[in-house]
């Protein structure tokens, strides 16, 4: 086949008119400043220990990023130059190994180079047939294995957990009214539909009843035992008592791993509890699902391979860079029934880019998707889960490590059992005020990135130990600098 020239504006035929693309006009520049830039990302993340783990942005740096629209150009070396100086050094922290405030996790160097491929491909994962569909469903039959689910089970890659459970929330509510009432809306109910979850959950369960249009007040938080653990038996009263009023039970949601103190819900009695009453199960696992890649922690969420769903966080545990939230369907047709849609723009075709038959936009809400599931399969491509496990399964040693010297100290005390990896503690009579106080003054100096929360009305320091480069002694380093703060204080 021969090729054709090019036609330009006015008809005439010749090469390609190169002077209204946006590609540079000198290569080997943009590949020297490139490499520049790549080279200050690396260095950023080789060097995190020799900077503070937090500094607030400067007044004169707020103001470069509240400058007009610009309209012309500006020469990439000077932008490169800006991301060294008024970007990389104001971070939000969490590279850092005394970042443990929330459950963020730290990234690797592969996830950088995974990023950059992304970019670079700029692949719209939404659909069609590419490598970047495989490369997603590959994620989804690794992650169907490490839970148990069998095959047929379904997975979607999405912003975080909290798109995960809507999406969960949104497949459930089909589920239990039948297809037609994605036309015919919640009026076409028997009754009024509600969901369980415990009193520890995520805010963002309350939050997808709301946006499914179900509303939060029909959204039972079930109380919880002393560890912060919903109780099976005040579930089952719950939804007892819902059905004597004529109401509709279709979801329960568990957590693995709460946002407050870690805690994990009982997975396999509730799981039972949903099979007896018949309603869909699922499991946030944003904090704590990913222990299954640890042997010694798989106990720990046991029950899990029971559920319907599973919402997790590969940017947590995971180490993969922001963002990449996870949602698991153990039932693939369920998952699809909920959000494909007939368009004539999706329609499918036996060969060609329109060849295929589930594409990703098939199983959520978004057409236009970047190429999340590279990052996250590099990741376990390149470390193992192995070796991904056992940095999890280090983190909640050092939350051991953490608590033992909360309880030798005679300044703290804890404030709550400590489950996984999440270690709640206060100052000993002390008031909440100090202990937000505490928090506030450690991460202004830079030293550490604590965090609090409210425990039974009262503000409590909360360390979240995620990051894999966390060591024993920056624990010892952060227990030293608080310690001297509150006998300061």
């Amino acid at each position: 086949m021969t090729s054709k020239r090019m036609t330009g504006r006015d008809g005439e035929t010749g090469p390609p008119d190169r002077s209204r693309d946006l590609d540079p006009a000198d290569w080997a520049e943009f590949r020297r400043l490139a490499h520049a830039a790549l080279d200050d990302v690396i260095t950023q993340v080789q060097t995190v220990r020799e900077r503070a783990v937090w500094q607030p942005v400067p007044n004169e740096t707020r103001d470069r990023f509240a400058r007009s629209l610009p309209v012309g150009p500006r020469d990439l070396s000077d932008v490169v130059a800006d991301i060294r100086t008024q970007v990389l050094p104001f971070a939000s922290g969490n590279l850092h190994p005394r970042f443990m405030g929330w459950a963020q996790g730290a990234g690797t160097p592969v996830g950088i180079v995974a990023e950059m491929v992304a970019a670079g491909l700029n692949m719209n994962c939404g659909g069609r047939d590419h490598i970047g569909i495989e490369v997603e469903r590959q994620v989804v039959r690794w992650m169907a294995e490490a839970f148990g689910y069998p095959d047929g089970a379904s997975g979607l890659l999405l912003t975080g957990s909290s798109m995960a459970n809507f999406l969960a929330v949104t497949i459930a509510k089909v589920n239990a009214m039948g297809p037609d009432s994605r036309a015919t809306g919640l009026r076409s109910a028997d009754g009024q539909l509600v969901a369980y979850t415990s009193a520890e959950a995520h805010s963002c369960i309350a939050q997808a009843m709301q946006l499914s249009g179900i509303g939060s007040a029909n959204l039972r938080k079930i109380e919880v035992d002393a560890a912060g653990r919903l109780r099976p038996e005040a579930l089952k009263a719950s939804i007892a008592a819902d059905r004597a009023r004529g109401f509709l039970p279709f979801l329960v949601v568990a957590t693995a791993g709460t946002v407050n103190t870690g805690a994990i819900d009982p997975l396999a009695d509730i799981a039972r509890v949903a099979s007896e009453e018949k309603l869909w199960f699922h499991v946030d696992g944003a904090i704590g699902a990913l222990s299954i890649f640890a042997p010694p922690l798989r106990h720990v969420c046991s029950g899990i391979e029971m559920s319907d769903s599973v919402a997790l966080d590969f940017h947590k545990w995971g180490h993969v860079p922001y963002e990449a939230g996870f949602l698991l369907v153990r039932d693939g047709a369920a998952h699809s029934q909920a959000f494909a849609e007939s368009a004539a723009y999706l329609q499918r075709a036996e060969r060609g880019l329109a060849a295929g038959e589930t594409w990703p936009c098939d199983l959520g809400p978004d057409l236009s998707r970047g190429f999340r599931a590279l990052k996250t399969w590099m990741t376990i491509e390149t470390l193992g889960t192995a070796r991904i496990g056992d940095a999890i399964l280090h983190t909640c040693e050092l939350a051991t490590f953490l608590a033992e010297q909360v309880k030798q100290s005679p300044i703290f005390e804890l404030k709550a059992p400590v489950a996984l990896n999440i270690v709640c503690f206060g100052v000993k009579g002390g008031s909440s005020e100090a202990n937000r106080q505490l928090v506030m003054d450690l991460q202004v100096a830079g030293t550490a990135a604590p965090s609090w929360t409210t425990i039974d009305g009262e503000v409590v320091i909360r360390c979240a130990i995620f990051n894999h480069r966390t060591t024993r002694a920056d624990i010892d380093q952060f227990m030293e600098v608080i310690s001297g703060l509150a006998r300061g204080a």
